[in-house]
């Protein structure tokens, strides 16, 4: 009998192999013969899989993507349905933050994928900014539970997307040290205060 294939594992598989070689290279690294060397397996295989290179970037964008998104789910299950408008924020930016190997693997890869949309290879600037506008979307909505009574929706975004930016500007001096891990946490713990203070 023949051995059953699981398609989405073999997916997995090559798009965690990119995701090394990204890391460790960038987007132009990348290369179906890399990410076959790194996987264990064939170019023809990942051909199979991603006709292109450009879909296999794709694929492998949305993993990380949605890699952080189950980490947020986690990290919200820990929570608890009580916890407050501060305490979410504070957990979906700690699990963006490249604390821990894995996280500034996955931190580097988006850098990769960064660079690549402002030279305008591999990726477009609407294929890189669905994440951050969701996490806009997301701070401002704990914003607004924070401040029912603010009537300057406008504001509320400004805050939500600074916050994401200031979160997006600590990764990356992560990555190239310019802080440590745990400045880092000081620093995320500074902004909320004076965004949840006014101060």
């Amino acid at each position: 009998m023949p051995r059953l294939v699981d398609h989405e594992q073999r997916r997995r598989e090559i798009t965690t192999a990119a995701r090394t070689v990204i890391a460790a290279g960038g987007l132009d690294a990348a290369t179906f013969q890399a990410v076959a060397a790194e996987a264990g397996i064939s170019v023809r295989l990942i051909q199979y899989y991603f006709g292109t290179k450009r879909d296999l970037m794709l694929a492998t964008h949305r993993a990380v993507v949605e890699d952080w998104g189950r980490g947020f789910e986690e990290a919200l299950g820990a929570l608890g349905p009580e916890a407050s408008p501060r305490e979410v924020i504070r957990a979906i930016s700690l699990g963006l933050i490249p604390l821990n190997d894995v996280r500034h693997q996955d931190n580097l890869v988006f850098a990769a994928f960064h660079a690549a949309n402002l030279t305008g290879n591999t990726v477009t600037s609407e294929e890189m900014m669905g994440p951050p506008r969701y996490l806009i979307t997301s701070f401002t909505e704990q914003l607004r539970r924070d401040r029912p009574d603010e009537t300057d929706t406008r504001a509320l975004e400004l805050d939500a997307e600074l916050t994401v930016l200031a979160v997006t500007g600590i990764s990356q001096a992560i990555l190239a040290g310019g802080t440590t891990r745990e400045t880092a946490v000081e620093l995320l713990d500074h902004l909320l205060d004076r965004v949840f203070t006014g101060k």
